[in-house]
């Protein structure tokens, strides 16, 4: 049975065993209260999902964040993105040398696709040189993609996955720039495309000696640009309660006028000097959509504005 990989940061988590408690409540107190004791023992199993690391497939981009693996249903053995930290170099290594020709079906539009019970979509990292770090600057579409090791190569340090000009996908960067930012597209099956910065796709290609290798000067999304994307399931719900959090919206912010007072418009040995018609001007500006105006024009007034 495969080790659970270990990321730097992560924090260690203590063993429970209230379960076996819950038992001996059940043997002592009778049958009755049995049901009660399945209830907790889901309530906890319930609390236990947001710091779950399974794996799990992204449903749209943003969930795209985190520990990453990316893997490709090569023919005839499945192949992941990993990286040696020995050489500093990308390769695309086998998972395994079962065939997924069976586990293939054809679309309507005559494309292959995987089906939805197919062994490859359960496939998982197994070290950590097949994980990559995905980070995505707020408020941008595009992430950067960094080796979960560090390389014996060079200064040592985590590289970023990059593609040049000419399509040439490596890994020996150690800061970000345009060539390091891809543009994950989910497609319809849930499968996933990267679009680099020259608008080319990510591919696998098969050189001499029948080796496979990426490349990054695609100018279509066909079967070879097709990537199977799994992140832990945390990251994901971190994802949709963010999501849920927008979606609701931002709480007001509650004036507190004595507070800012005392903080920035203090007079002598932190004296604070407030008016009784402040809260209602304050209000009435905040719904006519000018408060900023108005808390300049009420500090000029004080004249004792600390930060001017």
């Amino acid at each position: 049975m495969p080790t659970k990989l270990k990321f730097k940061g992560d924090k260690t988590k203590k063993k429970r065993k209230h379960h076996i408690e819950e038992e001996d409540d059940v043997a002592v107190a009778g049958p009755s209260s049995s049901s009660s004791s399945k209830k907790r023992k889901r309530e906890g199993e319930g609390n236990n999902d947001g710091n779950d690391d399974t794996w799990v497939r992204p449903d749209t981009a943003l969930e795209i964040r985190g520990p990453t693996f990316i893997y490709h249903p090569s023919d005839p053995h499945p192949v992941c993105i990993s990286f040696d930290a020995t050489r500093g170099r990308v390769n695309v290594s086998s998972l395994d040398k079962e065939r997924v020709e069976e586990d293939e079906e054809e679309t309507p539009d005559g494309k292959k696709s995987l089906k939805s019970d197919s062994n490859v979509l359960n496939k998982t990292p197994t070290d950590v040189s097949q994980v990559w770090v995905a980070t995505r600057v707020a408020g941008s579409e595009t992430i950067t993609l960094r080796t979960g090791l560090e390389s014996s190569t060079g200064s040592g340090a985590t590289k970023f996955l990059s593609c040049d000009t000419h399509g040439l996908v490596s890994a020996y960067r150690e800061a970000r720039g345009p060539q390091e930012s891809w543009t994950p597209i989910i497609l319809g099956d849930g499968m996933v495309a990267f679009q680099n910065v020259y608008e080319k796709y990510l591919s696998v290609d098969e050189v001499a000696g029948g080796t496979l290798a990426l490349r990054g000067d695609s100018e279509e999304i066909g079967y070879a640009e097709r990537f199977l994307v799994k992140v832990q399931a945390r990251f994901k719900k971190e994802v949709g309660d963010e999501e849920r959090k927008k979606k609701m919206g931002e709480t007001k912010r509650k004036i507190d006028e004595v507070g800012s007072n005392h903080l920035y418009q203090a007079w002598g040995a932190g004296r604070s000097v407030v008016s009784s018609s402040d809260k209602s001007e304050l209000r009435k500006a905040r719904k006519d959509g000018n408060l900023s105006e108005a808390l300049l024009d009420r500090r000029a007034k004080l004249k004792s504005d600390r930060f001017c």
